[in-house]
């Protein structure tokens, strides 16, 4: 299971500009925003961003300048993956050891939509047993054995939200390394990267080689 909500994508005008900088080009600048105030490639820029992209890492920096920020609610185990992605992305997350005991354990906060009715079964017994250790330290917050063992017995299924900032440079590497994995998470993810604004010439720049 994973959750993707609140998309900006940002400062696509600079990085623009910025790509046009080593041959003082800026006069072919095309680009405008709309009526809503959303950015729009002109068919010059377009068309240089697309080249550009296609080019290389080296040639493409001005995507490292294209940030994007969003919301993600993913388990534990998939953001384990995620965090071989440290280079150009920061991330804030909900705190598993401030706010464990906040709310009661029940399903809807763990990833279990591809468990048979044996894992259900197994699933549902630890939320009980979690349950019972979150009231019990809910009424002594000095019973630090109750929240050691909800910590210590947290299955990677546990879904957190956590806020990411990252760019588009990074979004090809992410795209390229895990649009065939395993886990299906990663499936929505690589969704998400190809509906971003000018995916197509931006990021899935493989894809017509």
């Amino acid at each position: 299971m994973i959750k993707i909500e609140r998309t900006s994508v940002m400062n696509f005008e600079n990085a623009i500009r910025g790509a046009r900088n080593p041959l003082n080009s800026w006069d072919r600048m095309d680009s405008f925003y709309d009526e809503n105030g959303e950015f729009v490639l002109g068919e010059n820029d377009r068309t240089l961003a697309s080249k550009l992209a296609h080019a290389g890492s080296d040639h493409r920096k001005f995507l490292r300048q294209i940030f994007v920020s969003v919301d993600i609610t993913a388990p534990l185990y998939w953001w384990k993956e995620f965090d071989t992605y440290k280079v150009g992305t920061v991330a804030n997350s909900c705190s598993t050891m401030h706010k464990i005991h906040s709310k009661e354990f029940d399903r809807e906060d763990f990833s279990c939509d591809r468990l048979d009715d044996d894992g259900l079964a197994i699933l549902d017994t630890l939320i009980a047993y979690l349950e019972k250790e979150r009231a019990r330290f809910c009424e002594n917050k000095e019973d630090r054995q109750a929240w050691h063992n909800m910590i210590q017995l947290l299955p990677s299924s546990y879904n957190q939200m956590r806020t990411i900032s990252m760019n588009y440079e990074n979004l090809i590497n992410m795209y390229y390394a895990r649009k065939n994995h395993k886990l299906a998470e990663w499936h929505t993810l690589c969704d998400w990267i190809k509906s971003l604004p000018y995916a197509e010439e931006l990021i899935l720049v493989k894809e017509k080689q």
